[in-house]
């Protein structure tokens, strides 16, 4: 099992991918070399984690045949040109959420992947940890059953102090508020769980900060297998919380309430009656514990480069939960119900911040 080379670009958030993501896995990874444009962050993190390779130059660690893995952590706004050129150099490629502000913008990666030698892999890293994994377990064993409802909360606080970095609270650089930069990955956990969306009836508004981007957003959801669900999204809670409950014929599942770590446990797994829990017990009696975040993708992201297990996330399911962004958007400035998937022809394919009230 090789070690594989990575250059984090971006040292605020790929701080946490360092600490979470490959310093658990020393056999898997190597951290060779950070890029940030910030120079006393640069060194302040160098320092920190001993990395020598320290560069304020992407385009360095395209040519160096050194590194195989790009981990781009940068302002969402630059993400497509940085994906599509670290792929067109032969890496493979992780990037932060959102990929990038388009369905065609995802598109265009999907085509650049086709040619590739390196593979990407978009961050959801919400997706792991015991209590969503057990969940999927019970789910695909078939006991959880008809999926019926679900609600899907994402109560955060943000102030102004937030959006003195200068990138944030803009459509031009953030390319979208709560439903973009906050409550994806919730809502990525839904669809992990229930299955695809169907129709979106959705509301955006900015209730709480001076910012141009919406901070409060409510959407009512038809799934595919015909389950029902709501999100309610708010960076103006006082308490804050991220909180799935989704009801099947025989289980109802409720997630931690943890707000940046909703997959861990606890979670309340409730079983419709005796005989339920009698086969949950029995599928979960041999459970391993599952480590949350970035420690489990990174290690699944390492076998699936070993050969020895599937992608954990591919651009499908990127594209999956930004139609989902693009679908309230559109709903929103028209005030009707919009059917998925985006195609070409939908007037935010090309560009969801393109206001149409």
């Amino acid at each position: 099992m090789s070690i594989r080379t990575v250059a984090v670009v971006g040292c605020g958030i790929g701080r946490s991918h360092i600490v979470e993501g490959y310093l658990p896995h020393p056999d898997k990874f190597r951290v060779a070399a950070i890029c940030d444009l910030d120079e006393t962050r640069l060194k302040q993190v160098g320092d920190e984690f001993a990395i020598a390779r320290r560069t304020t130059s992407f385009d360095d660690l395209l040519a160096d045949d050194t590194i195989d893995i790009i981990d781009i952590c940068t302002p969402p706004s630059i993400h497509l040109g940085q994906v599509v050129a670290a792929l067109g150099a032969g890496k493979h490629v992780i990037c932060e959420k959102p990929l990038t502000g388009s369905i065609a913008g995802v598109d265009r990666i999907i085509e650049a992947e086709k040619g590739a030698k390196g593979v990407l892999m978009p961050i959801f890293q919400y997706r792991y940890g015991d209590g969503i994994e057990q969940a999927r377990c019970i789910i695909d064993a078939g006991i959880a059953g008809k999926p019926y409802l679900g609600s899907v909360e994402t109560f955060w606080l943000r102030i102004p102090k937030y959006y003195a970095v200068p990138w944030r609270g803009k459509w031009a650089t953030e390319l979208g508020g709560v439903l973009v930069t906050h409550a994806l990955h919730q809502h990525d956990m839904l669809t992990h769980l229930m299955g695809p969306v169907d129709k979106v009836f959705g509301r955006v508004a900015t209730r709480v900060n001076d910012i141009e981007v919406e901070d409060c957003a409510t959407a009512s959801l038809l799934m595919q297998n015909g389950a029902l669900v709501s999100l309610s999204c708010t960076l103006g809670s006082q308490e804050q919380i991220s909180r799935l409950r989704l009801h099947f014929e025989n289980v109802t599942f409720e997630s931690s309430h943890e707000p940046y770590a909703p997959g861990r446990d606890p979670w309340k797994i409730i079983a419709a009656n005796e005989t339920v829990q009698a086969r949950i017990d029995a599928l979960l009696a041999d459970w391993k514990p599952v480590a949350p975040r970035f420690t489990t993708q990174m290690k699944h992201f390492h076998r699936y480069l070993s050969g020895e297990g599937p992608l954990p996330v591919t651009s499908r399911d990127a594209r999956k939960a930004l139609e989902l962004v693009t679908a309230i958007y559109q709903s929103s400035d028209s005030g009707s119900e919009v059917t998925l998937p985006i195609t070409s022809d939908s007037p935010k394919y090309a560009d969801w911040r393109a206001r149409t009230r």
